[in-house]
């Protein structure tokens, strides 16, 4: 890699990595060798070849910079009017109950300014800018502890406590006549060929 101080992550660097870009195109200029342009600048042959396919196409000028790849799409002014449209919250927006999920946040930028944002994406943008993901401090007042059982009773069940002690554990005790502490129980051999 050409650019081990940093890779690029101030404003110097983009400008750095387009002087270079711009010496190799001279050098395409006067005629030299690919893997001579590589070595001296000290950047990959394949690299040189990329950048003298876009100098035969575009001359100079296709070896400037275009500008950082990833911009981010919802601008700032955006991001100010998503903030006032999450304060509505989400039964503004058509909504069932009050949670804001990233599927929603997503179909809220849509909806607002018809953009496709991934879920990652607006995940990504979301933490930029400070919001976090948070858990309700409280049990919601309208939760039904019976209706939720009915409609899934095959989650939530409580797993044994590892102190308590299980049927595995009980027949070995009796076997052995000592207290057993549960853990992994060791794999099987194979008896050997």
């Amino acid at each position: 890699m050409r650019y081990p101080e940093g890779g690029g992550l101030t404003a110097e660097r983009p400008a750095f990595r387009e002087g270079i870009r711009l010496q190799a195109g001279w050098r395409f200029a006067a005629g030299e060798k690919t893997a001579v342009i590589a070595k001296d600048l000290r950047v990959s042959v394949r690299s040189v070849e990329r950048w003298r396919r876009a100098w035969r196409e575009g001359g100079m000028e296709a070896l400037r910079s275009a500008g950082p790849a990833n911009s981010p799409v919802v601008t700032d002014a955006q991001f100010a009017v998503l903030e006032e449209e999450l304060g509505k919250g989400p039964a503004a927006h058509g909504f069932e109950d009050e949670r804001w999920t990233l599927a929603r946040v997503q179909k809220v930028i849509r909806r607002r300014f018809r953009l496709s944002l991934s879920v990652a994406t607006v995940w990504r943008l979301l933490k930029r800018h400070g919001w976090s993901w948070q858990a309700p401090a409280r049990r919601a007042l309208e939760r039904d502890d019976h209706a939720v059982e009915l409609r899934m009773p095959h989650r939530h069940r409580p797993a044994p406590h590892p102190t308590e002690p299980t049927l595995k554990t009980s027949v070995i005790k009796e076997h052995l006549g000592k207290d057993v502490i549960p853990g992994p129980i060791p794999p099987k051999r194979r008896p050997s060929r």
